[in-house]
């Protein structure tokens, strides 16, 4: 969904009226508006993380409750396996708190086809990119 729409035409003309009444207030293009923000805006502006860049937590490390999806998937690196399960689901057998990741890997491993007998190389290798 777009986070505009196309004016109305009556929209319109009472925009192109406005911009033609002789009541309004000439000023110079580009210059500052008469309100100046506030510094306390501009502080909770700049102290928003959004502002910063930061980035934002990768989908592994996060709780199941704070997940926004309603599938959760993984795909294993290894054996091409995709495992998923709806995010009630999961809530309900692992809990609202249980880290994605750790979920994820005992999904992996609980059907896990490559076992060569060795601990280091045993069960599937979660890719999260595709989650």
């Amino acid at each position: 969904m777009a986070g505009w729409r196309m004016y109305s035409r009556k929209q319109i003309d009472k925009l192109a009226e406005r911009a033609e009444s002789p009541q309004r207030k000439t000023s110079a293009p580009g210059a500052a508006p008469s309100d100046p923000i506030p510094d306390p805006l501009w502080q909770s502006l700049l102290d928003d993380p959004r502002a910063a860049g930061k980035p934002t937590v990768p989908i592994q490390q996060c709780r199941l409750a704070d997940i926004q999806r309603h599938m959760l998937r993984v795909e294993c690196s290894r054996c091409s396996r995709i495992v998923e399960m709806q995010k009630a689901e999961a809530i309900r057998y692992f809990g609202a708190d249980a880290i994605w990741k750790h979920v994820g890997q005992r999904l992996l491993d609980q059907t896990c086809t490559n076992r060569t007998g060795r601990h280091e190389e045993d069960g599937c290798w979660p890719n999260w990119l595709t989650t």
